[in-house]
């Protein structure tokens, strides 16, 4: 059996992506205010060394923390790659759609109202807290999609949905009285710190049945890629197709918000990277690139993030903007070009 140079390319792609995700996780896991040797690392890891101090260090904040960076970036790009296949939009994402601000919204809601009563929500509880505030950003967007066509004005929308869900959680945030309702502000701005080994089995869980779900769907999305009309020729149920796409990206979405708040850029500019780099727009081949491309992409923004203005922590929206932001003006500027051709 030969196999063709696209496939010796794929190939090498996603080895490529593995190698920087292997890298990272080790980084992210030697690197901080303890510098710790990348052997000592290894041994900690493989379950060699154990009881020291920097097994301790690495077993119970920085593995969890990388792991987060690692899922919840791949999520959130494959999240923005079925968006943008849904709406057949390049700019499409959950964080300029105003889908991660609506999850923002409700699990901010739901937090002051839980610990108001000093009850403690639970990793479930809050992924469907985050899935409804989705839900219904995710509804607006698609009422605002099927009355206007151009891609300008769906955007601007998108970004006022997310301005008035940031706005009305930043309001409730303020006027908190709890000191621990009060600390959600720095959840608001997105951060992978916190994460324990609980959190990252219910994301793991999450995330995978999500990506099982996602793959079932690549052949028929394939098909919606080259039109309704071929795709229904072809013996395609759009309606359940597109229901499919929404529940799967609100899911991914708000795992990704529940556990580290609105993370920003990443389901746009990845997909398109990574769609650049493999030259295909199958999602056979785009799904595993896209949640590689967003670990690797999360790992390095979170390893900035946590290091270059030690001991001050940035917010990880704050890096992934810087480096996601221009990606996007770029496919808008590639889009303008092309639109007056």
């Amino acid at each position: 059996m030969r196999i063709n140079l696209k496939d010796r390319n794929y190939v090498g792609v996603f080895g490529v992506l593995v190698f920087f995700v292997i890298l990272l996780v080790l980084l992210n896991v030697c690197i901080g205010s303890v510098r710790i040797p990348a052997g000592d690392a290894l041994s900690v890891m493989t379950g060699t060394s154990k009881g020291s101090v920097n097994s301790r260090i690495i077993k119970e904040i920085r593995l969890p923390r990388a792991l987060a960076a690692l899922l919840l970036g791949g999520a959130l790009s494959v999240a923005g790659f079925l968006l943008q296949t849904f709406f057949r939009n390049p700019i499409a994402g959950p964080f300029i759609l105003g889908i991660s601000s609506g999850a923002k919204l409700t699990v901010s809601l739901v937090m002051v109202a839980s610990l108001s009563i000093g009850f403690s929500m639970g990793s479930f509880f809050m992924i469907a807290a985050a899935f409804l505030g989705a839900m219904m950003s995710m509804v607006l967007v698609i009422i605002i999609s099927n009355r206007i066509k151009r891609m300008s004005v769906l955007i601007i929308c998108g970004v006022m949905i997310g301005y008035i869900c940031s706005a009305v959680t930043d309001f409730v945030i303020t006027f908190a009285d709890d000191s621990n309702i009060v600390n959600l502000h720095g959840w608001s701005l997105g951060s992978f710190s916190g994460t324990g080994w609980d959190h990252v089995k219910v994301m793991s869980v999450t995330v995978i049945l999500m990506l099982i779900a996602a793959f079932l769907l690549s052949k028929p999305m394939s098909a919606y890629q080259m039109g309704d009309v071929y795709a229904q020729n072809v013996g395609v149920n759009l309606k359940l197709l597109r229901i499919g796409l929404i529940l799967i990206s609100s899911v991914l979405a708000a795992t990704v918000t529940a556990f580290a708040g609105p993370v920003s850029f990443v389901g746009v500019a990845v997909p398109h990277l990574v769609k650049t780099v493999f030259k295909s727009s199958k999602p056979l081949v785009l799904i595993p690139g896209c949640f590689m491309g967003g670990a690797v992409f999360c790992l390095a923004c979170d390893l900035i993030a946590r290091t270059v203005f030690a001991p001050t922590e940035l917010s990880i929206s704050t890096v992934t903007a810087v480096f996601g932001a221009p990606v996007v003006l770029a496919v808008l500027l590639k889009r303008g070009r092309e639109e007056k051709l």
